[in-house]
């Protein structure tokens, strides 16, 4: 499944991409950059997704919080480590619902929609409600100006040794300058963060990521 929608990425998404482009949408940090790319997978790289799998696994995660579905990649990473890790629940939110029926489809072809709730609207209201006591991992990766005020929301249940993942943080765009206060946040240790980043490639870009554990 992961491999096919991988392929798709390759064969589909650089020409839609070249759209948002002539419209001048060239990455995630600005508004509008989503609705344009509705019809793109937008998918995390292959090394990432892969680094998901082995740090939810490695921390024994049975919680995890998704910002940012798409059609399913990352969320096939995650709940793939928590079918083996024994079973839990991944909450997810997509602001699109086309995107949301497609990441759902993915997940029952996987065999892993039993551990997958999928909400649709925005992240701040879907995410607000009905979540795990304690959370394991919460992983970032769509809308950056959000990403401060769902971390903020989400902390009082992320448990300590729990990891906050988020993709292109560095990417502030047109937010004045709200991905770059999640990123000063998570830096300054008196709110309780370490943090390392890395970076990897696809499609010929290169993807910042940045990984955060709660001491």
């Amino acid at each position: 499944m992961i491999d096919r929608l991988y392929s798709e990425t390759l064969s589909q998404d650089p020409a839609i991409r070249q759209l948002a482009q002539a419209k001048g949408l060239t990455h995630d940090g600005q508004r509008g950059f989503y609705e344009a790319m509705k019809d793109a997978r937008l998918p995390v790289t292959p090394e990432f997704g892969a680094l998901l799998y082995i740090l939810a696994r490695s921390t024994r995660a049975q919680h995890i919080i998704e910002f940012g579905t798409s059609f399913g990649v990352s969320t096939l990473f995650l709940a793939a480590a928590l079918r083996d890790n024994g079973g839990g629940r991944l909450v997810t939110s997509e602001l699109l619902s086309d995107k949301a029926e497609r990441a759902s489809a993915n997940l029952r072809e996987a065999g892993l929609a039993d551990l997958v709730d999928i909400r649709i609207g925005d992240a701040r209201a879907t995410l607000s409600h009905d979540l795990p006591e304690s959370i394991d991992l919460i992983l970032l990766d769509a809308t950056k100006r959000l990403y401060l005020d769902l971390l903020l929301m989400l902390e009082p249940a992320l448990r300590k040794g729990g990891l906050v993942i988020s993709d292109r943080a560095d990417l502030g765009g047109d937010d004045g300058g709200r991905a770059a206060a999640y990123l000063t946040y998570l830096t300054t240790p008196t709110n309780g963060y370490r943090i390392a980043s890395i970076t990897t490639q696809a499609l010929g870009q290169t993807f910042a990521h940045d990984m955060a554990v709660r001491t």
